[in-house]
């Protein structure tokens, strides 16, 4: 079993090394990255912790699982840090779009980026919402090794 990945804290950086592939991989597909040259790294890696939008990663595994989620996509999706970081991404989706949900994995894993995904994902009590407009990306290395894959969005409404 993996090690769960800590809570993003001032005494881990937020993470910044993670963040750094999440926003590496972004400009590397779109041109714009997730931070830019001039703030410190690790003041941007706490602002994307605590943004205003969801932010989420999971690794490369078969069935992969969330590696990385905001403070915004944990009240989103109602889990706190330790119980996201170990849930198989499939799981925020109901069953009933899952085919859905391959198609877009598919779709990004083909062309490596798309900034149009619309869809409904579950929360932990159940309750539904729309995400809209969706950013999900491939995250790659500076090797070019695939990492997994990361989204996000700033734009949902409970069902």
């Amino acid at each position: 079993m993996r090690p769960l990945p800590e809570l993003p804290s001032a005494t881990n950086d937020y993470l910044i090394d993670h963040i750094r592939l999440l926003s590496d991989s972004l400009a590397h597909w779109s041109g714009c990255g997730l931070m830019d040259d001039e703030t410190n790294p690790i003041i941007a890696a706490r602002r994307l912790y605590y943004a205003p939008f969801a932010l989420l990663s999971h690794g490369s595994e078969e069935d992969p699982i969330i590696n990385y989620a905001n403070h915004t996509a944990q009240q989103l999706f109602e889990m706190g840090w330790d119980e996201f970081v170990c849930l198989p991404s499939r799981f925020s989706a109901e069953a009933m779009v899952q085919e859905e949900r391959n198609a877009l994995l598919k779709r990004v894993t083909d062309n490596g980026y798309i900034d149009d995904y619309s869809g409904v994902r579950i929360a932990k009590s159940g309750s539904r919402f729309q995400i809209e407009d969706a950013t999900v990306w491939n995250l790659l290395d500076r090797s070019g090794n695939y990492r997994g894959q990361a989204a996000m969005f700033a734009i949902w409404q409970r069902l």
